[in-house]
């Protein structure tokens, strides 16, 4: 008989390489985002994806906390294919981490900022660029002020259903105003700043163009990608994915749905059209799996995940 193995299984724990796919069955081995190893050394590291299991400021349903793994799950039926629609692995182009879950004591809410923060600017600090996780969209706060100290003001592209402008009150940990907050501290440039997808009304703008719900049919996907680009210009932006930008038909499990959103593939191809961006950092976050059906919101995030780092590797691929 021969013992010899077939393939290698685990690549999240035994894998040698930092590039590549791992091809090992979807159903088996241990789960990391996309097969990639588990790792906090960064040296030689293009890419970590960061898990962020945070959901203390939600305003309606919790269970975001579980969003970095269900995402986690989902993504192992991609791994080791071309990736739909780049038609190259990223992986092969970018070395990559899974680098685990951010550390914070669940019972001290008031320093778990500062903890996001510091750790993820330890992230930046090595010169690897960070995709996270969350996670309620709290988590996004920390993450920009982490970027910002690094690449000074960013423009916001965020797919939301929510503008998240909600007055803070000075220092709320809250899911529905760090906008807001980033606005008034100078994280974003609000002039650079858009939002895509809202369907709900805040009392303030905070100065950021914003493109609702109703008006995806009208613009088309392409006048969508055009706005977005005019928007950011140049200069370093930041992408947040709130998983309730997608209709509930496609994203299920999240805690605050509204009927009215993108569809997966408009969504997508979007995101797909926005390579002249100069993103620096982004997220997916708000994808709560208890709420899910089948892994229909997990799968999304996954793919949106897989869609920006298919946009960095395609630079990465043309100015190689």
């Amino acid at each position: 008989m021969d013992t010899k193995l077939p393939r290698q299984t685990d690549n999240a724990f035994l894998g040698r390489d930092l590039k590549g796919g791992s091809h090992e069955p979807t159903y088996a081995g241990a789960l990391s985002f996309m097969r990639r190893r588990y790792s906090r050394d960064l040296n030689g590291v293009d890419l970590a994806i960061w898990g962020i299991p945070f959901d203390a400021s939600v305003s309606n349903r919790p269970g975001a906390r579980f969003g970095p793994q269900g995402v986690r799950r989902a993504s192992a039926i991609f791994d080791g294919d071309p990736q739909y629609p780049f038609e190259f692995d990223p992986f092969e182009v970018l070395s990559a981490v899974d680098y685990g879950d951010c550390v914070f004591d669940y019972g001290e809410n008031p320093s778990i900022p500062g903890h996001i923060q510091h750790q993820a600017t330890g992230i930046l600090d090595a010169g690897t660029h960070l995709f996270s996780i969350g996670g309620d969209h709290f988590v996004t706060f920390p993450l920009l002020k982490a970027h910002a100290a690094k690449h000074g003001p960013l423009a916001l592209v965020q797919f939301d259903a929510h503008q998240d402008t909600w007055d803070d009150k000075g220092n709320r940990i809250d899911h529905g105003t760090f906008v807001g907050r980033a606005v008034r501290e100078g994280l974003i440039d609000p002039d650079r700043s858009i939002q895509i997808g809202i369907r709900t009304h805040a009392p303030e703008t905070c100065g950021i163009e914003m493109i609702y719900g109703y008006q995806m049919d009208s613009l088309g996907i392409q006048g969508v990608i055009d706005r977005i680009v005019d928007r950011a210009g140049a200069g370093p932006a930041y992408m947040t994915f709130d998983i309730d930008c997608l209709d509930p038909a496609f994203a299920p499990g999240t805690g605050t749905p509204v009927a009215g959103g993108l569809s997966s593939r408009e969504a997508l191809s979007i995101l797909r059209g926005l390579g002249e961006v100069n993103f620096v950092g982004g997220d997916v976050v708000e994808v709560a799996p208890a709420y899910d059906h089948a892994d229909i919101t997990s799968i999304a995030g996954a793919s949106v995940a897989l869609t920006y780092i298919g946009l960095l590797a395609e630079k990465r691929r043309m100015s190689d």
